[in-house]
């Protein structure tokens, strides 16, 4: 039945992750939730039950991953619908950011993602169906935000990465979509959830600017509801062809249409030199 579709969401503690469970619940589905910690999951969805599974999960520990996703085959019987959502932002231009910094955003949006990969791919590949969404962010299409690099080049990772996975896996009748929210009303922004270099450079004025904006201007003024997210994830994961590409969110597709002016632009312009190798 649709409604027992069981469902594998990380970073479920807050954000997008939080309002898709609680969605997910309501509308009959079994769900494993999984955060850094079980008692912020069973606090807003309760114990342990035939529809609900809270995991504590260091996503960035492939043998914690693991056994993660071998208790939901084992609570729930299958698993389904893989929701890569973990993740948090780092704001830092390259120069100042170190690269302890660096690697730990890596650690988390890029290899902690592919550690959920990696382990509930033989589960869907052996059941040969399934769907698997990488939430990037509109920041893993267009990288034009100062102070974001190497937020922005995670989220790039993930969508590369989706975009082979896709290849790889639909032979298995498993499904890759990367998502690319736009900015949502979540906790995303706030001064707790999202991290600041530790050593800014003042000179990166453009970068402070940005880091002002977000923190304070953007933050509890974005104009898309997670909420309704949640419904569009759920539509997706109906589809019998759903779009390896989801631009999520109103604002999305001026991100898409300046980056393809800008790309074609540029191509254009440089065609002669770029095609001056040719032997």
């Amino acid at each position: 039945m649709e409604t027992k579709k069981v469902w594998f969401v990380t970073g479920a503690s807050k954000g997008l992750g939080f309002e898709l469970v609680k969605k997910l619940l309501s509308e009959g589905f079994q769900v494993a939730a999984t955060s850094r910690t079980v008692d912020s999951l069973i606090s807003a969805f309760g114990e342990t039950s035939e529809n609900f599974l809270p995991l504590s999960v260091n996503i960035t520990d492939n043998n914690d991953v693991k056994s993660a996703i071998a208790k939901t085959t084992a609570h729930f019987g299958q698993i389904n619908v893989v929701v890569n959502n973990a993740g948090y932002g780092q704001i830092g231009t390259l120069e100042e950011l170190t690269d302890e910094e660096a690697r730990e955003n890596y650690a988390v949006n890029v290899f902690g993602t592919l550690n959920v990969i990696r382990n509930a791919m033989p589960y869907l590949r052996e059941q040969k169906s399934g769907n698997i969404f990488n939430i990037s962010s509109i920041g893993g299409f267009a990288g034009n935000f100062p102070g974001w690099g190497i937020y922005c080049s995670t989220k790039f990772a993930v969508a590369g990465f989706t975009e082979a996975l896709a290849e790889e896996a639909k032979d298995f009748g498993v499904h890759a979509t990367v998502v690319y929210p736009g900015y949502f009303r979540t906790d995303f922004l706030a001064k707790d959830s999202v991290k600041t270099p530790a050593n800014p450079i003042q000179a990166y004025e453009a970068a402070r600017s940005s880091e002002q904006a977000h923190l304070d201007e953007i933050n509890g003024n974005q104009p898309n509801d997670p909420v309704k997210a949640a419904d569009v994830l759920i539509q997706l994961s109906k589809e019998e062809n759903p779009p390896v590409h989801f631009l999520l969110g109103i604002g999305t597709m001026e991100f898409l249409t300046n980056k393809v002016d800008a790309i074609t632009g540029d191509a254009r312009k440089w065609e002669v030199l770029a095609n001056s190798t040719a032997i």
